[in-house]
């Protein structure tokens, strides 16, 4: 879908660095910190990780992302239960 979007396999690649990646901005970083805080088990998301959340997003767009990862991470763990394989969705241009 990002490659879709226009999202380079640059930084596709790259977000498993999102964090030191100079590939990703502010607003995107918080965001996938954000979703990883949400995911990881044992992580919580802090008081001043939603502080730096809402300083790059307003309160509709809080809830859609938050909605998005809390439903893509339901679909994981439905997925991942009943042995759904993955249906690779995405393929570098390398790949293909």
């Amino acid at each position: 879908m990002c490659s879709q979007l226009g999202v380079s396999d640059a930084k596709i690649d790259a977000l498993e660095n999102y964090a030191t990646s100079e590939l990703y901005e502010a607003p995107e970083r918080v965001a996938l910190e954000y979703a990883d805080s949400m995911t990881i088990t044992g992580r919580e998301v802090s008081d001043a990780l939603f502080a730096r959340l809402r300083s790059c997003y307003n309160d509709d767009e809080i809830v859609e992302l938050t909605a998005t990862i809390a439903w893509e991470n339901s679909s994981s763990k439905f997925n991942r239960a009943l042995r759904v394989p993955s249906q690779q969705l995405w393929k570098s241009a390398r790949q293909t």
